[in-house]
């Protein structure tokens, strides 16, 4: 039978800042919205700080927001490793094409767990759950046979990795949309901030909205100056969006 991959998304990366030596400048934040910080000022050399309004980084960081200077979120980013996710709304994520992306190989890495990502709506009834992991099996056992069947036409094949790409990259035609995929993701707090300004939304789809309403909890973790404006509430059905009073332009 099937099993259900649990979403995991973990932060694996972020901007280390290192003050330039000869600038009388100081903040309290964090690395990546130091530099955020540092960039901005940077165009002005306001080093000195000398609007008291906007002395502090979260202040200064709101202020970029405010008018939409937004570039200077491009110096700092931040990498995620993404587990559970369906294949389906992988291919969604990449159209976010500000993003760099290394995804799980179906060519190299064979199926051999019928891990799959199940949708929400489904969930909800054990018998419609029940349906969905059967017509995975069969998706999966139909996968194992044609992996067996085109290996032996490649019998003649003298390496063997070479083999087993070329069985592979035919048999996985047949591997379902919500097959689970893994990925790295790494983009810039500008990138990050589009993507969950678009994708945490209400009417985005539930796996993906689901995504970053979690990225964006990793992500104020690590900037909290710079996502901190976004705001997350429940839905009817008891999901998670994030909204924010900005617009997510990129």
């Amino acid at each position: 039978m099937a099993t259900i991959a649990e979403l995991d998304i973990q932060l694996i990366g972020s901007t280390s800042f290192t003050k330039p030596e000869g600038v009388q400048w100081d903040t309290e934040a964090s690395d990546s919205s130091a530099m955020v910080e540092f960039a901005g000022r940077a165009c002005y050399e306001t080093w000195d700080k000398p609007n008291p309004h906007t002395a502090a980084n979260d202040a200064y960081v709101r202020h970029i927001l405010d008018v939409g200077h937004l570039t200077v979120l491009e110096h700092s980013s931040a990498t995620m490793y993404l587990r559970g996710v369906s294949r389906s709304c992988s291919h969604e994520i990449m159209r976010h094409r500000h993003f760099s992306f290394s995804q799980l190989s179906q060519r190299y890495v064979p199926a051999e767990e019928a891990r799959v990502v199940v949708p929400e709506a489904v969930l909800k009834d054990e018998r419609l759950t029940q349906l969905f992991l059967q017509t995975a099996d069969v998706a999966y056992e139909a996968y194992g046979e044609l992996l067996d069947g085109i290996s032996e036409s490649f019998a003649h094949e003298p390496n063997a990795v070479l083999r087993m790409k070329q069985a592979r990259q035919a048999a996985r035609a047949v591997l379902p949309n919500c097959a689970e995929t893994r990925f790295v993701m790494s983009g810039s707090l500008r990138s990050w901030r589009h993507f969950i300004g678009m994708r945490a939304a209400e009417h985005a789809d539930p796996e993906i909205r689901r995504i970053a309403v979690q990225c964006l909890g990793l992500l104020r973790s690590e900037a909290p100056e710079v996502f901190g404006d976004f705001s997350i509430t429940a839905l009817r059905d008891g999901a998670e969006m994030a909204t924010s009073p900005y617009v997510s332009d990129i």
